[in-house]
């Protein structure tokens, strides 16, 4: 049975996940949003049973370990058989800086050693293709195996025996060996070198990257993890971040709530960026910040998309793979995300937010300019012009609109920080005049989104219910730590979305009926909001709860189920990492206090 025991490795070009008996379960190439050629994760493709899977198999496996290599992405999986016999599969993907630029090629690479005992393995490579729809057709080289489907071919180099590995038949494993799966390219060492010299570099790389971060006295491996999670997310070659690595892992048992995350949510991307910048990797903000500028130059006459492809396309139309069967046989399988087409009117203010760094942090090598400026001004002028108007909201109701206050509040906070930008321009006409339309925008909040009957900011205007995103009127400065709406806000918030120590988006029924599974990066908004009304003791008491929600290598999905604790929704989940970081930001001691 599938589950969410996953540990997740990747180059910033492509992500794989290796589950804890060392199986690749689920890898996109040639980049994330791509064809899914291990996909075991959603079950057994039509192409074939067993077909979606690179696995090292331990005869009479009895139990198995995982763990990632202090402080990068590579993983560790150890496997021991019921005879004392044992072998350990190190797995990455090469990412290190070559010629005076990142090497990251589309390569899986895996290491294989005996560990103890007269380990009997056997090596199983199935990769499929068009979703799991086609076998490929396989040639053999002296030391390699071609995979040859209808869009490419994919080469797995090696020093095990071939015949072992077409046939698939079991053998002693006496030593080491090395299995290099990328482009049909014949590698220049021989793949022991190769595996070898790579993972020095890779590990390396890390572990620098890793030091270069400015990280909280407390929780450091939390968020170390939480970090380099954050970084696999991103796709280098254009600046985009992904929201996760896979597609359709139901929120909820059979629930229907089964969405493609592999693209790039400027909301979800505004909040990563934010996080990493707050870590100090400010060159992945600047990445992103180029991905920006670039869809607001050829998407700012028509306005900007919710969500787009790592590419900057929106071409998102989504369809059914019919030849997976889902997540423990729960489909559907989609690709693709319909929420592109939605009204979601907080899509400016997200990237107004982002790039507003450009303008204020001293560290980037490139800086704001008046040309930023004024494009940032287009997309402030939509914010304005659209705040009243109904959407699709945060979690992106499928079958009805309403005029949120989360969109509305990140559209007043887009014009404040344009007021902002304006000041430090030198532009004092123009800082006026966007001053003037955040507190336009700040009476209508107050005015249509409190509701004096409950005591509490609400969801909608003129609505009932709470949901989980008003603590973030405390984290964009609209709603300040002494303010009694804010306390009486996170009580209504508690008393109607809390269950033990996680949060709920919201509990009344939409497009699929009631929420099953809390949402994981609510949580930390709800601690982060406990402590800025000086509940910091119990808010402490939940994040460390909160961290042993975390699977076994320190990852977070999307939901979780609040009564059994198990993880679900699309996996690992950007929103959840960049709670976890902002919480232990804001709650750990300081290192002055803490040495």
């Amino acid at each position: 049975m599938s589950t969410l025991d996953q540990a997740l490795i990747g180059n910033c070009g492509y992500a794989a996940l290796i589950s804890r008996q060392a199986e690749v379960t689920w890898a996109c190439l040639p980049r994330f949003d791509g064809d899914p050629v291990f996909c075991s994760l959603l079950g057994s493709p039509q192409a074939g049973s067993g077909y979606g899977r690179f696995a090292i198999e331990l005869e009479r496996l009895a139990r198995s370990e995982q763990e990632y290599v202090r402080n990068t992405a590579i993983t560790v999986t150890r496997l021991y058989d019921a005879d004392g016999g044992a072998v350990e599969v190190t797995d990455f993907a090469p990412r290190f800086e070559q010629f005076g630029r990142t090497f990251r090629p589309m390569m899986l690479i895996r290491r294989v050693r005996r560990l103890a005992g007269s380990p009997l393995i056997k090596i199983v490579v199935r990769p499929v293709f068009d979703y799991g729809k086609t076998r490929p057709s396989i040639t053999q080289g002296s030391n390699h195996v071609r995979f040859v489907g209808p869009d490419g071919v994919l080469r797995l180099t090696t020093d095990a025996s071939i015949t072992a590995i077409a046939d698939e038949t079991s053998f002693i494993l006496e030593d080491e060996l090395t299995l290099v799966l990328g482009p049909d390219e014949t590698l220049p060492h021989s793949p022991g070198e190769t595996g070898a010299q790579f993972y020095e570099h890779t590990c390396t790389y890390w572990q620098e990257w890793v030091r270069s971060l400015a990280i909280p006295f407390e929780w450091q491996e939390a968020v170390i993890r939480a970090a380099i999670t954050l970084k696999l997310n991103t796709f280098e070659d254009t600046g985009a971040v992904i929201a996760a690595a896979t597609t359709s892992i139901p929120e909820a048992p059979e629930s229907g709530r089964n969405w493609d995350y592999r693209y790039c949510w400027l909301r979800d991307a505004y909040f990563v960026i934010n996080a990493l910048n707050r870590l100090g990797a400010t060159k992945t903000m600047e990445n992103y910040v180029r991905y920006i500028i670039n869809l607001v130059a050829t998407n700012s006459e028509n306005g900007l998309r919710p969500v787009y492809r790592i590419n900057g396309r929106a071409d998102l139309h989504e369809t059914i793979a019919d030849s997976l069967p889902g997540y423990r046989n729960m489909g559907p399988v989609r690709v693709g995300n319909q929420a592109y087409e939605q009204r979601q009117n907080d899509v400016y203010g997200s990237a107004i937010l982002a790039t507003a760094h450009l303008f204020f942090d001293e560290r980037l090598r490139r800086r704001g300019d008046e040309s930023v400026f004024r494009r940032l001004e287009e997309l402030g002028e939509q914010a304005v012009a659209v705040y009243l108007d109904p959407d699709a909201g945060p979690w992106e109701f499928r079958g009805f609109e309403k005029v949120h206050t989360f969109s509305t509040a990140i559209c007043w906070a887009a014009a404040r920080v344009l007021g902002a930008i304006a000041d430090k321009l030198g532009f004092g006409e123009r800082a006026q005049y966007w001053r003037s339309r955040a507190e336009e925008i700040a009476e209508a909040i107050k005015e249509q989104a409190w509701n004096e009957q409950r005591q509490s900011y609400v969801a909608s205007f003129g609505g009932d219910d709470v949901d989980a995103s008003l603590m973030l009127l405390y984290e964009w400065g609209f709603l300040e730590a002494g303010d009694p709406r804010l306390a009486s806000t996170v009580k209504a918030v508690e008393e109607e979305l809390r269950t033990g120590d996680f949060l709920y988006r919201y509990v009344h029924e939409d497009d699929f009926g009631r929420p099953h599974t809390a949402f994981m990066t609510c949580a930390f908004w709800y601690v982060d909001a406990l402590a800025a009304v000086g509940r910091e003791d119990e808010a402490r008491r939940m994040f460390e709860r909160l961290l042993e929600s975390r699977n076994h290598v320190g990852l977070l999905s999307e939901d979780i189920d609040p009564l059994t604790g198990e993880l679900w929704g699309n996996f690992p989940q950007t929103y959840s990492m960049v709670g976890l970081i902002n919480s232990a930001m804001r709650l750990s001691k300081s290192w002055e206090e803490g040495l």
